[in-house]
């Protein structure tokens, strides 16, 4: 067959390129938080999660999704859940790099910046492949909630801290890795837990503590595979929290029982299920008829996940377009250098810099437990990074693919990673509450701390370097103290997320990112679309911090 045409113009994949040592705002906010700290196991990490062979793994895992299968050849009840040999290698890599429990080891503790350490590498390792990370996520956090029951945390530590990943489904003193769960919500409540009706009975004591015969249902069941989870049932005292093997100790399978998989908008390597417990075996964790205190506790950490997740699909959607807009050509110039798209891409460019910033400033104050400033911005940063960053996501994301234009829409190719982007960013800002959920933990948070006081703190390094942000920081402690409205919410967590955000970059980011930051996001230079900042920004210097790897140029 003659040849019809020679293809040319086709920007080559961003592949095989260490995703850490050219992201500068990524190692700008570890300098500032985490002053000292050793980032070779980032570079390291950086190179692999880079490298085109770990992209066709993520590829696959998403193209072969789970397979659940309830019964085996000979009718016997299994319920276990089959995933493609690719997602066993980047579960291993998550794990290999420490990205679940091991941030509570002791080794890692001496550090003095294990959840910063930890949350770099989960920014790099979801600019991968995100949706393994919801059992690495949910095994970060219930780690430390176990030590409220002593004998399970001391049976599950040295596991759920572990380096190796064990795939297999058996008892847990015969593993050499573990992974948790967790499911709280059901069909008649979603987000309002207390409204479960799952019913846990007292069934005598053992080694564990205190044991339960758990019936009901989880609506929501992410990673059924993993080798236990925490849940909510309603006890005699009220709604507890209960630990949840998969295989009880004399090595029995424990009577859960997986209706289906759920069949999600993205997220696609992850199993997420439905389940039924017909008198299973759990044991309480933590206070009995507190268990929603208890689920507060790990919410937090998941939270921070969210946002941590969302800005590291915020970076890879900006390398992405920063890697095709530097070779594709069109009306003779490179994508790059026509005005427009140089606006849309230092627009995306603030914005994802702003978010690396923020979520790794909410991961220092994981590291400074003890310290009371820390402990008022954990509470108080949590639900405002949660909302705000991830609602920025699925905008963001529309707007990266746009630079790609129909190759960013196709799900064939390097460039398919985009569409997969687009379909997983609104999931941040849905698992463990929406935006209305998160406005009211904001509000909440305000009632028990002096949050005017400890922002006030969080933003005078940055007074008096732009005039848009000295007017908001002087209004925000007011509004604080006045305890908004739930109507006011929403506005007031969007105003608190982009005060610190601005002066945070006031910190760490060069002076043409901090002020096109303020002049656009706090003055009113800037439209309702990205693309719309101020004909007087330095677009290049923005660019030029923002590129994937140091041998592209926006100039």
């Amino acid at each position: 067959m003659p040849a019809t045409h020679d293809v040319f113009n086709q920007p080559e994949p961003l592949a095989d390129v260490n995703l850490f040592a050219g992201n500068r705002p990524l190692q700008a906010a570890l300098t500032f938080n985490a002053p000292g700290l050793d980032t070779a196991p980032l570079l390291a990490l950086g190179a692999t999660v880079g490298s085109a062979d770990m992209q066709r793994h993520a590829r696959l895992a998403n193209v072969h999704t789970p397979q659940l299968k309830t019964h085996s050849r000979f009718g016997h009840r299994i319920d276990q859940v089959e995933f493609h040999p690719s997602y066993h290698a980047l579960m291993a890599q998550a794990v290999g790099a420490g990205l679940h429990g091991t941030a509570f080891s002791a080794q890692q503790q001496v550090t003095g910046h294990a959840h910063q350490l930890r949350a770099a590498g989960f920014m790099l390792f979801t600019e991968l492949e995100p949706s393994i990370l919801c059992p690495i996520s949910m095994s970060y956090a219930v780690t430390p909630a176990l030590r409220d029951n002593t004998a399970i945390y001391q049976d599950w530590a040295p596991g759920l801290t572990s380096r190796q990943y064990d795939p297999e489904l058996k008892v847990w003193r015969e593993k050499t890795g573990l992974t948790m769960g967790m499911g709280m919500t059901e069909k008649q409540g979603g987000s309002d837990v207390r409204a479960n009706t799952t019913r846990a009975v007292a069934d005598g004591t053992d080694a564990w503590g205190q044991r339960f015969s758990v019936t009901g249902h989880k609506w929501f069941f992410s990673a059924p595979m993993c080798d236990a989870f925490l849940i909510l049932a309603q006890t005699a005292s009220g709604l507890s929290c209960l630990f949840l093997p998969r295989v009880l100790p004399d090595g029995s399978p424990n009577q859960l029982f997986i209706q289906r998989l759920k069949d999600k908008l993205g997220n696609k390597a992850n199993a997420s299920s439905e389940v039924e417990f017909v008198d299973a075996t759990a044991w309480l964790v933590g206070e009995e008829g507190r268990g929603v205190p208890q689920i507060l506790a790990m919410g937090t950490m998941t939270r921070l996940d969210c946002a941590l997740g969302t800005s590291g699909l915020m970076r890879q959607a900006l390398s992405l377009a920063l890697n095709h807009t530097t070779q594709r050509m069109a009306f003779g110039k490179r994508l790059i250098e026509q005005p427009l798209m140089k606006n849309v891409l230092a627009d995306l460019a603030l914005e994802s810099e702003a978010a690396t910033a923020l979520a790794l400033r909410l991961a220092r104050s994981f590291d400074r437990a003890g310290d009371a400033h820390e402990q008022v911005m954990t509470r108080l940063l949590t639900p405002v990074a949660k909302f705000w960053i991830c609602k920025r996501g699925s905008h963001f994301a529309q707007e990266a693919m746009e630079c790609l234009g129909g190759n960013g829409y196709v799900e064939e190719g390097g460039e398919g990673v985009m569409a997969r982007i687009y379909r997983e960013m609104p999931l941040n800002s849905i698992w463990e509450g929406a935006g209305n959920i998160m406005a009211l933990d904001l509000l909440r948070a305000l009632r028990k701390a002096d949050a005017a006081a400890a922002l006030a703190q969080e933003l005078a390094p940055a007074r008096g370097m732009h005039r848009a942000l000295d007017h908001l920081a002087e209004r925000l402690p007011a509004r604080v103290e006045e305890m908004a409205t739930e109507m006011e919410a929403r506005r007031l967590a969007q105003d608190v997320a982009l005060a610190v955000q601005a002066a945070l970059l006031a910190q760490t980011a060069p002076a043409a990112v901090f002020s096109a930051f303020c002049d656009s996001r706090l003055g009113g230079e800037w439209g309702h679309s990205f693309g719309s900042l101020g004909a007087g920004v330095d677009f290049d210097a923005i660019l030029e911090r923002a590129m994937p790897h140091p041998s592209t140029s926006p100039r």
